[in-house]
C-alpha cells in the first residue's frame, strides 16, 4: 500500500509532465512560507543538457497535481508556454515574497495567488 505521506526531499527530482505526457523537467526544490509552514512554490528545472543551461521556474504549488500512479507531477502547460514563462537561473533567484512578482507568476499559470493554503496532495 502506497503512503500518502512523503518527505519533501523524496519529492525532489520528481518528473513534471503535462497532460499530453510530455516531460517538462524535474523538481529541484520547494519554497516554504516560513510564516505558515506551507509549501508555496515548487522549483522546476527545464531545458539545458546535463544540468548546463537549465532554466528554473517557480511553479505555484496549486498549479501542480500529483499523479501517484505515474509518480509525477502534472502541470497543465505545453512546452512552448513553459519556455516563455517567467523564469530565472540558479544565480539570480527572484524575491518570492514580493506580492507583485507572485501575482504575475500565479496569473501566468492561471491559478489564484498564494494565500497560505496547504498543499493538497
Amino acid at each position: 500500500m502506497k503512503s500518502n505521506f512523503k518527505s519533501v526531499s523524496t519529492l525532489e527530482g520528481t518528473t513534471v509532465i503535462n497532460k499530453a505526457g510530455e516531460n517538462l523537467g524535474k523538481i529541484e526544490d520547494f519554497m516554504v512560507d516560513l510564516a505558515t509552514g506551507r509549501i508555496a512554490y515548487a522549483v522546476l528545472s527545464f531545458g539545458g543538457f546535463l544540468g548546463i543551461g537549465n532554466k528554473l521556474f517557480a511553479i505555484p504549488i496549486n498549479a501542480l497535481k500529483l499523479d501517484l500512479d505515474k509518480e509525477s507531477f502534472i502541470l497543465d502547460v505545453d512546452k512552448e508556454r513553459l519556455e516563455n514563462a517567467p523564469g530565472f537561473d540558479s544565480s539570480n533567484w527572484p524575491d518570492m515574497a514580493d506580492p507583485e512578482w507572485g501575482s504575475k507568476v500565479h496569473s501566468y499559470y492561471g491559478v489564484q495567488p498564494y494565500t497560505g493554503n496547504p498543499f493538497n496532495l
